[in-house]
């Protein structure tokens, strides 16, 4: 079972999200820091955990590399990041929760922990309030490759050759014209790119190295 982390003020977690970003960085986030950034209600001790939560500080309430980051200008991304790596049992369901009504995270988080019916609802908002203060990007697209096999198997990356394959006719029916681009490492050897051609002098012309 997940215990998710929630304030009873979440009202005040964009304030606190904005002193962070411009107030000194403290050696600790303790009850007495809270108080000299103006969060003086014993209620507003509960954000502490959320921040631990979401990976700004560690467990003990020592600010890390993720809060340094978020005093940065992408601060929003930062954000969305600590968001997903604090959240991740709930991204493994949906992996766009931020996108999600508040009936189906009320769901997750009732079957993932044993907190009652006020305190999930308490869950949601605070999940909801720092989405509100975040950017989540799409995840960038894998880098794909053109071919699995030999030494045809390099990454797509800035150089490229093509070599057109123009079968014999059979006599009968139109000709074909096939032409194959093959993308090459810019870290390939002369060597690795000189056994590309061979391989396809070899396969696609039937030649040997003569």
């Amino acid at each position: 079972m997940v215990e998710y982390a929630y304030t009873t003020v979440t009202g005040k977690i964009k304030s606190l999200l904005e002193k962070i970003r411009s107030a000194g960085v403290p050696q600790k986030v303790t009850t007495a820091w809270m108080k000299t950034i103006g969060f003086t209600s014993s209620n507003d001790l509960t954000l502490i955990g959320v921040l631990k939560f979401i990976g700004l500080t560690d467990q003990s309430g020592v600010p890390n590399s993720t809060w340094i980051s978020y005093r940065g200008a992408n601060h929003k991304a930062v954000l969305g990041d600590a968001i997903r790596k604090g959240y991740a049992e709930l991204y493994a369901v949906y992996p766009d929760a931020h996108l999600r009504p508040n009936s189906e995270l009320t769901h997750v988080f009732s079957i993932s922990s044993t907190a009652g019916a006020q305190v999930v609802s308490k869950t949601v908002s605070t999940f909801k309030a720092l989405v509100d203060e975040a950017e989540f990007p799409a995840s960038s697209e894998p880098e794909q490759t053109t071919m699995e096999s030999g030494p045809l198997h390099v990454p797509a990356a800035s150089q490229s050759a093509s070599m057109p394959i123009i079968p014999q006719k059979s006599g009968t029916g139109p000709g074909l014209h096939i032409d194959i681009q093959i993308h090459i490492s810019p870290e390939s050897t002369p060597d690795q790119i000189e056994k590309i051609f061979e391989s396809m002098a070899k396969h696609l012309y039937g030649r040997n190295g003569e």
